[in-house]
């Protein structure tokens, strides 16, 4: 079996995993809402498609911590997770060829779903769209840099 990225290696995904808790924790603390919850998504999407039962409970459950620390309901970003994979990203995927792109468009599209969950439970602010314009950036960066 051939790793092709790193969220398939355990090791590095349980490291990540810690981190986005350890990040999250501290960049409530200055507003910036769900730090690296695409990179997160990516993992979800990985896991869920390889049948990494484990490695998904961990992500499950790190996915609950950022919901949690952000105000979100419960399960919310890990529905709009499991809904993107089995309804949105099959069709997207069968439109798009370029296979290195995909796992941006997922993040983007991650985003899109994270805003309209945003504007249904909060009140309609300007503030928070740029804050999770700038959070999407900061997650394809750090996806392009490390994974």
């Amino acid at each position: 079996m051939m790793i092709r990225n790193n969220l398939e290696n355990p090791i590095f995904l349980y490291i990540l995993l810690i981190l986005i808790v350890t990040v999250n924790t501290i960049s409530s603390i200055h507003f910036l809402l769900i730090m690296l919850s695409g990179v997160l998504f990516n993992a979800f999407y990985i896991c869920l498609k390889k049948r990494y039962l484990y490695s998904l409970f961990f992500v499950i459950i790190t996915f609950l911590f950022v919901e949690i620390n952000s105000g979100l309901k419960p399960f919310s970003l890990v529905l709009l997770s499991f809904f993107l994979y089995v309804f949105v990203i099959p069709q997207t995927e069968r439109l798009v060829s370029f296979s290195r792109l995909n796992n941006y468009l997922h993040i983007v599209l991650f985003y899109i779903g994270v805003f309209i969950t945003w504007e249904l439970n909060f009140e309609n602010s300007d503030g928070i769209s740029l804050i999770l314009l700038i959070n999407m950036f900061i997650d394809l960066i750090f996806f392009g840099l490390f994974i």
